[in-house]
């Protein structure tokens, strides 16, 4: 055993008065401490990297989630993370559009509001392609975080006509390309 055992070892031999041999009492003492010091040095680890955001992966994110409305429909522990920090940013004063962009996100995904004008919110998925995974909830989220005295559009990306001319594609591309009808319209 490595950590504890060895170092509680050059700890007490200069002392001399312990008999640190293989197989002796004091040894076997020494092995059973130096396991439980090992175990909670590991505990440790483990709590110290669940009680940061930007670190937790199991326990302190599940944790962080439960303090809010809805859970953000991120898939991996690094969307949840940024999610956690985005909601965790909410507060009395998060009505300009500078803080609706900056806590958005805690729905899961990128998202980004625009005003539109006349009490009008237009909100956009930069990097996802047609209506996200888990709308639903990520819709849910959204209108949590902006007014609800504003009007709330959800604008989904698709490929343009104006897109295909521009790149000059022609529908034998298009096919050759081993596209449907949907695969192509989400080729953005």
């Amino acid at each position: 055993m490595a950590g504890y055992e060895d170092y509680l070892k050059d700890l007490l031999e200069p002392l001399g008065i312990y008999d640190l041999r293989s197989g002796t009492a004091s040894e076997s003492e020494l092995f059973a401490a130096a396991a439980e010091l090992d175990g909670t040095a590991a505990e440790l680890d483990r709590t110290e990297r669940e009680a940061l955001a930007g670190t937790a992966e199991d326990e302190g994110l599940r944790r962080r989630e439960a303090l809010f409305a809805r859970r953000p429909a991120a898939a991996t522990v690094t969307l949840r993370r940024e999610a956690i920090r985005a909601l965790m940013q909410i507060d009395a004063d998060s009505f300009s559009l500078e803080s609706i962009n900056r806590t958005i996100s805690g729905c899961g995904i990128r998202a980004l509001a625009q005003e539109m004008g006349g009490g009008h919110i237009r909100v956009i998925f930069p990097e996802t392609a047609g209506v996200p995974d888990e709308f639903e909830q990520i819709q849910k989220i959204v209108l949590d975080i902006i007014p609800c005295h504003l009007e709330t559009e959800f604008y989904f990306r698709y490929m343009l006509w104006s897109e295909c001319e521009a790149h000059g594609w022609t529908w034998a591309e298009v096919e050759a390309g081993g596209h449907t009808w949907h695969s192509f319209e989400l080729a953005v």
